[in-house]
């Protein structure tokens, strides 16, 4: 029989946990957080702002877990559950794309009952302070619907600067195109 090896080491910290602030954790997602990311993703703000499949099925949340753990474990990406630090109860996610050559890009949702208490701006913030510390890259940047302003005043509080409008950058579920006003963070001293 071939003797065990070793996993590779992530090639960052971003895959160690806890990552936490004391109000919220963000941790890697598990096969149980399907059935919560199923009742989430009945909201139709996230099925409004976030690219999700129409209807959203358990299937759906099963798939995002598991291919969101193993992208993980993969990198350079990293994704995570926002959970509350204390009870673990799912907040909502949040994912920084790449980093691809000097630049990220973070994405996020949270759930409504945890919407309005800044669960996400922290969750933003420590993910981003993450990758200035733990990567090379340089801009950190993340982009919302124009008609999303709460995402927009998130980005702001999480020390991104607005940095303007790209007119048409997505398509929404009915082939429409969609502008997005995208937010920029640069490593410190640059």
């Amino acid at each position: 029989m071939p003797e065990a090896t070793e996993p590779p080491a992530a090639t960052d910290p971003s895959h160690l946990e806890p990552l936490t602030d004391g109000v919220v954790r963000l941790r890697p997602w598990r096969p149980t957080d399907a059935e919560p990311v199923f009742e989430a993703c009945q909201d139709p703000l996230i099925a409004r702002y976030v690219p999700i499949p129409q209807p959203y099925t358990m299937e759906s949340a099963t798939g995002f877990v598991t291919g969101s753990a193993a992208d993980h474990e993969t990198g350079p990406s990293a994704h995570f559950a926002i959970v509350d630090a204390t009870t673990d109860r799912l907040l909502g996610a949040i994912s920084r794309h790449g980093p691809n050559g000097h630049r990220a890009m973070i994405g996020y949702w949270l759930t409504s009952e945890a919407r309005g208490h800044g669960f996400v701006t922290r969750a933003v913030r420590l993910l981003a302070d993450l990758t200035f510390n733990a990567t090379e890259t340089i801009r950190l940047e993340l982009y919302t619907d124009a008609a999303n302003d709460a995402s927009g005043r998130v980005a702001l509080r999480a020390g991104f600067e607005r940095e303007g409008i790209r007119r048409a950058w997505d398509i929404d579920r009915d082939g429409r195109p969609i502008d997005a006003v995208f937010y920029v963070r640069f490593r410190p001293g640059t």
